[in-house]
C-alpha cells in the first residue's frame, strides 16, 4: 500500500449546510453536490491540494455504505479515510493486506453504485478506511 491519503470525508448531518460553510464560508471551490440520483449517494467534494481532496457526505449515508450503525462508540466516524487506487484489483489487494495485518474489515470490498469498487476497514483503534477505485478519480487526483 502506497501511503498516501487521497480523500479525507468528513460524516455530516446536513450536507447543504456544510457545504455552504466550506463554500460560501470559507471561500473553497467545489463542483457542488453531486450524486442525488443514488440512494446515498449526495456527496460533496472540494480540492484540497493536487492529489488530496476533502468529502462531506452524510452521516446516514456513511452508515449505509459501510454497514456500522448510527450510535456513539461503534457508529460510523465522524470520517472516514479514502485511499483511492487505480483498480478493483488493487482495491483487493489493500483489503487482503489490511486483513492480513489484523485490520477488522467493516465491509468486504465490492461493486459501488456509481461504477467503482470499495471496501472499508477499521485499524486497531478503530479508524476507519474506505479502500477505492472510483473511475472518476485517478490515484493521484
Amino acid at each position: 500500500m502506497n501511503p498516501h491519503i487521497t480523500v479525507f470525508t468528513l460524516g455530516v448531518d446536513d450536507l447543504e449546510r456544510s457545504v455552504a460553510f466550506y463554500r460560501d464560508g470559507l471561500g473553497w471551490t467545489t463542483a457542488g453536490i453531486i450524486g442525488t440520483e443514488f440512494e446515498h449517494g449526495a456527496v460533496a467534494f472540494f480540492q484540497l491540494q493536487p492529489g488530496l481532496k476533502l468529502g462531506l457526505w452524510p452521516r446516514a449515508s456513511m452508515a449505509a455504505d459501510s454497514g456500522l450503525p448510527v450510535s456513539a462508540g461503534e457508529g460510523p466516524p465522524a470520517f472516514t479515510i479514502g485511499h483511492n487506487v487505480n483498480s478493483v484489483e488493487e482495491v483487493n489487494a489493500v483489503m487482503a493486506r489490511a486483513a492480513r495485518a489484523g485490520a477488522r474489515i467493516v465491509k468486504a470490498a465490492q461493486a459501488t453504485f456509481y461504477g467503482g469498487h470499495a471496501g472499508y476497514f477499521q485499524d486497531p483503534d478503530g479508524h476507519v478506511w474506505e479502500i477505492v477505485f472510483n473511475p472518476a478519480f485517478s490515484a493521484t487526483d
